[in-house]
């Protein structure tokens, strides 16, 4: 398998999750679509530094390996980098959160639609982002 295959891979892993997440905001499910948003913001960025020949970590924010490497992504603008490097590091800090609450945080309760809408709307562009550097043909 290439380097290239496995982003592949996480592309459509990204599309199946979009999809799915789309279900969640038909429901309701505010708390849920912000944490599968994060885990698919995670994977496409994963996808994208893949692309370009970089293994990635395997930790939950990569956003600043994304402006470390910017100079190999021309196919993305340099505002939309910076964009998805801020939208994964918000992502990531509500990863949990959203997830398992806490004792004086109940997740169903503190989400709202407009978080949900927010953190849709990240995850589509970082599925977007994936999509072009692939597109591109960047991998090695």
């Amino acid at each position: 398998m290439t380097t290239r295959e496995l982003a592949e891979g996480y592309l459509r892993k990204c599309r199946d999750r979009l999809a799915a997440l789309e279900v969640l905001v038909a429901r309701d499910a505010f708390s849920d679509v912000v944490r599968e948003s994060q885990e698919l913001m995670e994977l496409a960025l994963k996808g994208v530094l893949r692309a370009i020949g970089i293994d990635p970590p395997k930790w939950h924010d990569v956003g600043d390996l994304l402006i470390e490497f910017e100079a190999q992504l021309p196919m993305l603008s340099a505002q939309a980098v910076r964009e998805l490097a801020a939208a994964s590091k918000s992502l990531r800090k509500e990863r949990e959160f959203s997830f398992y609450g806490d004792v004086d945080f109940i997740p169903t309760d503190e989400y709202d639609r407009e978080d949900a809408q927010s953190a849709f709307s990240q995850a589509g562009q970082a599925l977007t982002a994936l999509e072009k550097v692939l597109g591109a043909g960047t991998a090695p």
